[in-house]
């Protein structure tokens, strides 16, 4: 005759089996049900009477599996520790989620580098321009610098000027983030690209 299967783990209660993978490892950032090391916890969640909310964890993990769900701790510096009762893998899921919409929302600002001196000629500066034009239409910031090389340094006035018309040959696509400034031997300006639909009005 066989021998009824016995299960190894009870609940908190000691009563019932865990049930829907209990005692499944959970990711390393989790503590979950059993692996929760706090003695008390605070309860968040639907249906949690927050006067009664701080308890025993084996009360906690009793009350999740008669739910049918997890205990999963969330704020693990609190005192006592935060917990709440959920399905992990929804939780999993929907943290997922949110970390994929928050990426999606941080642009990663893109910078180039753009090249004058302070006696460029038109045909160097016109060429430089329209790089600095794609640069700004495709989102980027263009950071544009006058490098003084050995004497030319007494050229900053005109150095500045040829920054100046620079920035102002970009203002349908760009504008300045501040007035140029010296770095050293460079003199320098940050432009910012202008939103797409300003660049249109621009051209309308």
């Amino acid at each position: 005759m066989a021998t009824p299967f016995t299960p190894r783990f009870k609940s908190a209660s000691g009563n019932r089996p865990y049930q829907r993978g209990r005692f499944v490892k959970p990711e390393a950032k989790h503590r979950i049900n059993r692996y929760i090391t706090s003695p008390v916890v605070r309860v968040v969640g639907d249906n949690i009477d927050p006067d009664k909310a701080v308890m025993d964890t084996k009360d906690a993990l009793a009350m999740a599996e008669t739910r049918g769900l997890d205990l999963v701790e969330i704020s693990a510096t609190a005192n006592p520790p935060v917990v709440k009762i959920v399905d992990y893998q929804k939780f999993l899921y929907e943290q997922k989620r949110k970390e994929k919409e928050i990426k999606a929302k941080s642009v990663k600002v893109v910078v180039k580098e753009i090249r004058l001196g302070p006696q460029t000629d038109d045909h160097d500066f016109n060429f430089k321009l329209n790089h600095a034009r794609k640069f700004l239409q495709d989102g980027a910031k263009v950071k544009v610098d006058v490098f003084f090389k050995g004497r030319t340094i007494v050229y900053k006035e005109q150095g500045e000027q040829v920054l100046l018309k620079f920035a102002e040959a970009l203002l349908e696509y760009g504008k300045p983030e501040a007035m140029p400034k010296m770095e050293g031997k460079r003199m320098l300006m940050i432009i910012q690209p202008v939103k797409k639909s300003k660049q249109k009005d621009a051209k309308n």
